[in-house]
């Protein structure tokens, strides 16, 4: 494991936040680190991404693991460098996109699903796969990959919850992404972020109890 990706393994859980304003994302940051989750990924669904980023980072320095998800544009990769985000997530693989988001120096997460996208991937020299939707799979499919694949860095996103999270892990998984059993979209839109915090805290406790 390259010392690029230590700090995605250490993490081991990235928070994908989608919220309706720059201040329910702060927030719900927030409550999600206040639980144990320190990975987040702030994706361009959300207004002004990428100053919801240089805030987090600002505040939180090593502390916590930034990033950018749902990088669709080039614009949207060079700004969320720009504004400090340790890793850019892509759902998908295109290569001038993808070379983009390489030529940033940040670590790389680009999405793929089937064994010809994975291949794709690997080729353009991306640091991580992410296997979207993960959910259609499930843990057995990711390990499933890593027969053709097993140098492949592979991170699902998509289906992950506490009662499921170490059998990703067992399957072959860097790191996961976790969305709407996490990050709760109702919740956000809510500000509940004592529920926020507390699956922060379950997901917590699910991977510390992973790794035994």
């Amino acid at each position: 494991m390259s010392d690029r990706l230590d700090r995605a393994r250490s993490t081991g859980v990235l928070a994908v936040l989608r919220a309706p304003s720059p201040e329910a994302a702060l927030e719900a940051s927030e409550a999600i680190i206040r639980g144990g989750v320190t990975g987040i990924e702030v994706t361009f669904s959300t207004p002004d991404a990428p100053a919801v980023i240089r805030e987090l980072v600002a505040r939180h320095g090593d502390a916590a693991y930034i990033g950018a998800g749902t990088v669709t544009t080039t614009e949207q990769a060079t700004a969320a460098a720009d504004a400090g985000a340790e890793f850019l997530v892509s759902p998908g693989t295109l290569p001038a996109l993808t070379r983009t988001m390489l030529d940033t120096g940040r670590v790389v997460m680009t999405g793929a699903m089937t064994p010809t996208e994975v291949m794709g991937a690997i080729e353009l020299g991306v640091d991580v796969v992410k296997i979207f939707p993960a959910s259609l799979g499930g843990p057995s499919y990711l390990g499933a990959l890593r027969g053709p694949f097993p140098d492949a860095t592979l991170m699902p996103t998509g289906g992950v919850t506490p009662d499921n999270l170490a059998d990703w892990f067992r399957a072959g998984a860097l790191a996961v992404g976790a969305g709407g059993d996490l990050a709760n979209g109702a919740s956000i839109a809510n500000a509940d972020w004592a529920d926020l915090e507390q699956r922060a805290a379950r997901f917590a406790a699910a991977l510390a109890a992973s790794r035994g």
